[in-house]
């Protein structure tokens, strides 16, 4: 896809000195079989032992230490999973397979329950000092952990050891991985990587309504706006017809630089179809950091947005109601903005209860024809690694990552759930899903065979079980026409929820031109954001919430604008400048 104009610059992660050096201290276990490197008058360890020039460009990604290392780490687990009598978190298919291809022995110093209770933990071995030899962390704590001196510097070792498809994986996002989990251009995790398409908002409508009233796809808000009307005065579902969905009281009117991926019923697409970006740290033309929710692009997108909430177009109860989902699954809803996912994996009751239900994404473009996508950011997470720990224990949790991506396929996540994986760290190419699109195409025209694909090394784990099953799961397909529900199969509903969301969800990314890919200059906290965001973030979703719902005019935006530059806005702005 081609980017005529950036918008915004790529985050770098390079972090400024001042904000993120720190001394270095001792502590946290050293684990393997041989001494520690590290060097406490340092703000991180060097990552290099006297033996690494011994296996100079040997392969490394899979190579069986001769004897073995022991890694110790801390465990996030589901409070409501559960593994079969005789298995433990340490003990079980994954970590036996580990022990007997790679005498890597994972040894659990401690588990959380997934969420606030391990989130605490984690907080609590950083304030301590005391981080076992490998943990999965946000990148709050990434950066915490590197600002105390605690994390071991992976820059050149990583390199050496992380297998061609783990490269593939971070090549694919353009070095925008590997920036992310860098500081000081030293990096100091292993990132978890998304496909890009997660944060990328489609417009969601259900087809067999379009068709009934003789209406055409849409292709801009104006389209968006006259579907919604006709939605509103024919009532297709009767009553209770909710032409546009909005967001629930869970989620917002649209995602911020904090947040990863994007919201079901939320707006996103909307602001951006108008060249507004709120809630992103933005450059403008003459190079000056800016907030994309102070433009006029965003202040006209509320107006509008406020004009068809007062019409009857967007849900009544937006931003009260339970869920958005529920009211989608109940056949009430004509249109609603989302991820690629959710056509197919998020509203799966919805074919259940009307097998009939059609429906199809659309990008929304500009009124000069343009499309414009927000991006999140390229990670979703970071493994981080004791700055304390031999080369080898260092070098064992990055071959856990190139088994994982290599073989996790291979493992019966029925019998333990994936919470239950040591030290997980997700990893998918940035363009998998439009790739699969592309080769899934390729199989239903005959051009490809399923056959192919077997055996074949790739960090494109899945496609290999995609295209054997896409046949089969698309009976309907003709070549050149847009595929409708008719098309597939629910025989396997996990089968047809896949599917749908690639070949109908994803469409839009994977065949269309993107004119302008838009990014955050930063995806973390400023100092003066750790005291003060939360409350800046909770006036700008109140008011952004009653302009829509017609309880406060679009003076309330002009009056946040000035409080939010005072209380705190402005130094904030200079502070993201200084990145």
């Amino acid at each position: 896809m081609k980017r005529k104009k950036l918008v915004a610059i790529l985050l770098t992660a390079a972090m400024t000195a001042g904000m993120l050096t720190g001394c270095g201290s001792s502590g946290g276990s050293t684990g393997g079989t041989s001494d520690s490197k590290a060097s406490s008058e340092s703000t991180a360890s060097s990552g290099t032992a006297d033996n690494s020039s011994e296996e100079e460009g040997e392969d490394l990604a899979f190579k069986k230490f001769p004897e073995v290392v022991e890694v110790h780490v801390g465990q996030g687990v589901s409070a409501t999973d559960t593994l079969p009598d005789g298995l433990s978190v340490d003990n079980n298919q994954y970590t036996d397979y580990l022990l007997e291809n790679f005498n890597i022995k994972v040894v659990v110093d401690w588990t959380a329950a997934s969420g606030n209770d391990y989130t605490q933990k984690v907080a609590l071995c950083i304030a301590s000092n005391t981080l076992p030899d490998a943990m999965t962390v946000s990148r709050e704590y990434m950066l915490k952990a590197a600002k105390a001196g605690q994390l071991y510097d992976l820059t050149d070792l990583f390199q050496k050891v992380q297998s061609d498809q783990v490269k593939e994986v971070m090549d694919s996002t353009d070095g925008q991985a590997i920036a992310e989990a860098s500081v000081d251009g030293r990096q100091y995790a292993i990132p978890a990587v998304e496909v890009e398409t997660g944060s990328v908002q489609v417009l969601n409508v259900r087809q067999d309504w379009l068709d009934e009233y003789g209406l055409d796809a849409p292709k801009t808000l104006d389209d968006v706006e006259n579907i919604a009307k006709v939605f509103a005065e024919k009532k297709p579902a009767g009553e209770d017809t909710i032409p546009l969905a909005g967001p629930d009281k869970n989620t917002k009117c649209y995602t911020s630089f904090l947040d990863t991926g994007t919201t079901t019923g939320g707006f996103d697409a909307a602001f951006t179809a108008n060249g507004a970006y709120p809630g992103l740290f933005l450059k403008d033309d003459d190079g000056n950091v800016t907030y994309g929710t102070d433009s006029d692009a965003t202040r006209s997108t509320l107006e509008r947005l406020a004009d068809w909430y007062s019409k009857g177009y967007i849900d009544p109860e937006m931003g009260t109601r339970d869920s958005t989902i529920e009211q989608i699954n109940a056949g009430k809803v004509g249109m609603f903005f989302g991820a690629w996912w959710v056509s197919g994996y998020g509203i799966g009751d919805a074919y259940r209860n009307e097998p009939d239900a059609n429906w199809q994404t659309y990008p929304i473009y500009t009124d000069d024809g343009e499309w414009n996508v927000r991006l999140g950011s390229a990670t979703t997470g970071y493994c981080v690694i004791n700055k304390n720990v031999s080369e080898d224990v260092a070098k064992a949790v990055i071959i856990m990552a190139n088994v994982l991506l290599r073989d996790e396929s291979k493992f019966d996540v029925s019998e333990q759930p994936l919470s239950f994986w040591p030290v997980r760290t997700l990893m998918a190419p940035a363009d998998e899903c439009e790739y699969t699109y592309k080769e899934l195409i390729k199989v239903l025209n005959g051009e490809a065979q399923p056959e192919d694909y077997e055996g074949v090394p790739s960090a494109y784990k899945l496609l290999a079980n995609d295209v054997s099953v896409v046949k089969d799961t698309v009976p309907g397909y003709e070549k050149d026409k847009q595929l409708s529900i008719e098309d597939f199969s629910t025989e396997n509903f996990g089968n047809f929820q896949r599917m749908y969301s690639l070949l109908v969800g994803d469409r839009p990314y994977a065949t269309t031109e993107v004119n302008n890919k838009v990014r955050s200059c930063i995806f973390s906290q400023t100092a003066t954001m750790e005291k003060k965001w939360a409350n800046l973030q909770s006036m700008e979703n109140e008011m952004v919430m009653k302009i829509i719902t017609g309880k406060s005019d679009i003076s309330a935006y002009d009056e946040f604008v000035k409080n939010w530059k005072a209380e705190g806005g402005d130094t904030i702005l200079k502070e993201v400048a200084e990145y």
